[in-house]
């Protein structure tokens, strides 16, 4: 038996600001259940409240079963631990706890080789082996090979910022799902997988007897393998949770429904409410002049007091109404041209063409260059000049590479970076980055700054520093600083991954009205539908055109 409880939790962030109103929902044993909502209502803080690391400020969480956490961070990795690390940080604590003695031992021992250290790490070492670590590196010897393609003991020291998000997030969840943990509870875990792997997830869920409580934007996705869904419904204080009993076939119509039925409730709960003050006051005035109408005025008032008691109904939720609207404008016929292109180490010399108002998908497996060859077009292609630099301070590494890629006249690249790793808008507000400006783009007055948060979302985050922004919201914000930039050419590596359904939904309207080129690296396979091309980087190396998406590239084959 696995299943949360969650019962009224209320949850206040540090400025007073409610987040969470009330929320109640059950995750019942066996189901696999997603948990959905526009960025930023709280989704990531709930999570953490259902795992311990936060405390709210009411309500109780209940739960049964060992609970397996991946958290959000994996996929971003990119400190000096190992993929030992990483798969320490998905085991039982028990083991977790020995596996870290271990290591404390082993540095020890490396500084002080005398008798108590000696000791210390001989202590550890059996403490590891009751734990089960030696069981559980046999599961992790299978879980590298399943995930990387190498066995446990040449994986466990390589660097995880080695791996690329979608290796982390597989390395992990099949650590997760191979784990003796009956409850999973997964952060995103479709971000950075490429097809096959949200393949293997959705199958994955379908077939395992783990309970799951998962968060994902990820329509297909979601249609594919959530058998319940919860929303995270916005109010004027704080999100309540809606709860959908089925998968998301039926979401959006029951949602729909839901809403009209609220919306009439509130009507005739309106007009209810203006013909019983209307009554009181028929009854005030006609007991000024009759002393038998008092009982029938304090009848009449009593009946109102109730009723207000009562309350009205549940509320509407708060809709977003995000507005990209992303301009571009015209440029050289050519707008990219590459020629006898090799990624080095990556994909095998390529040569194509992209014309102005293409719409191009870039697809392939993790690790095959899609990222890379999005890099290197952002810094402006082989030998680029001026007019061809980045339109914003992101910082982009070097991208080795024989052959050319040349951009056409008047294209401005502006690049929208996977991970949201922006170290120049560290420590400013929304506001102060756009009242600012920089080199690339005017700065703007306060009306206009605020104007244009809010038709990103992003209104009542204007104070806040961007760091502190959801991944959802610093997704929007990236799109915001684009569409003032005056790019041309928009590189995006996995835009979607964030960004909640109805922002997700906004992004393909803003690109379907924008005037120039876009390439768009994407395991979004709803996302995928809305573009015309596609440059396919496959599992033998070469990288060729299709018509339609291609998403059974496997794993490029090549020396690990």
């Amino acid at each position: 038996m696995a299943h949360i409880d969650v019962s009224g939790i209320d949850y206040f962030l540090s400025d007073g600001t409610q987040l969470l109103n009330g929320v109640t929902f059950k995750v019942p044993d066996g189901t696999k259940t997603a948990l959905i909502g526009p960025n930023g209502t709280g989704k990531t803080t709930l999570f953490r409240i259902i795992s311990g690391d936060l405390t709210p400020d009411e309500g109780v969480i209940g739960r049964s079963g060992n609970m397996g956490i991946m958290r959000q961070f994996v996929g971003q990795v990119r400190d000096e631990s190992t993929v030992r690390d990483l798969l320490v940080s998905a085991a039982p604590p028990a083991l977790a706890a020995a596996a870290r003695a271990v290591d404390e031992a082993e540095l020890a021992m490396m500084e002080h080789d005398d008798e108590p250290t000696q000791m210390q790490y001989a202590q550890a070492i059996v403490d590891w082996g009751d734990a089960g670590g030696y069981d559980v590196e046999t599961v992790w010897d299978e879980v590298c090979m399943a995930a990387l393609g190498l066995p446990f003991d040449r994986a466990q020291h390589r660097p995880a910022s080695s791996l690329s998000g979608g290796e982390q997030k597989r390395l992990v969840l099949e650590a997760l799902f191979a784990g003796p943990d009956e409850l999973l509870l997964l952060d995103e875990p479709d971000n950075y997988l490429d097809v096959p792997g949200k393949r293997w997830l959705e199958a994955m869920l379908n077939e395992s007897r783990k309970t799951v409580f998962f968060i994902s934007h990820d329509r297909e996705l979601l249609n594919n393998a959530a058998s319940r869904i919860v929303t995270l419904e916005p109010g004027i204080n704080g999100a309540g949770a809606w709860i959908h009993g089925g998968g998301f076939g039926s979401y959006v119509d029951a949602r729909a429904d839901r809403n009209a039925r609220f919306e009439e409730l509130r009507k005739r709960w309106d007009e209810e409410h203006v013909k019983l003050k209307e009554l009181v006051n028929m009854y005030k005035n006609k007991a000024a002049f009759r002393s038998d109408m008092a009982n029938r005025y304090h009848a009449a008032q009593t009946r109102l007091a109730k009723f207000l008691e009562a309350g009205p109904p549940e509320a509407l939720p708060i809709e977003q109404n995000v507005q990209m609207r992303l301009k571009g404008g015209r440029t050289a016929k050519r707008a990219i041209v590459a020629e006898r292109l090799e990624l080095t180490g990556l994909m095998k010399p390529f040569s194509t063409e992209v014309w102005f108002g293409d719409r191009v998908g870039v697809l392939g497996s993790n690790g095959s260059g899609k990222s890379h060859f999005l890099r290197l077009l952002a810094t402006g292609g082989t030998d680029p000049e001026r007019e061809h630099l980045p339109v914003s301070d992101v910082e982009i590494a070097e991208v080795p590479h024989e052959g050319t890629v040349k951009l056409g006249a008047r294209i401005r690249p502006g690049f929208f970076a996977q991970t949201h790793v922006r170290p120049d808008l560290l420590g400013k507000t929304l506001l102060e980055i756009l009242h600012r400006g920089d080199e690339h783009r005017s700065g703007l007055g306060r009306e206009a700054a605020a104007g244009a948060l809010d038709g990103y979302g992003l209104a009542s985050q204007s104070e806040q520093k961007y760091e502190s922004l959801s991944g959802g919201q610093q997704a929007r914000f990236q799109i915001l600083l684009l569409q003032l930039s005056g790019a041309t050419l928009l590189l995006l590596d996995e835009p979607t991954d964030n960004l909640d359904l109805h922002s997700a939904e906004a992004l393909e309207r803003a690109i379907d009205h924008f005037e120039g080129t876009v390439l768009a690296v994407t395991h979004d396979r709803w996302f995928a539908r809305t573009f015309d091309r596609f440059l396919v980087f496959g599992s033998d190396g070469k990288v060729y055109e299709s018509a339609e998406p291609v998403w059974d590239e496997k794993r490029v084959t090549r020396a690990r």
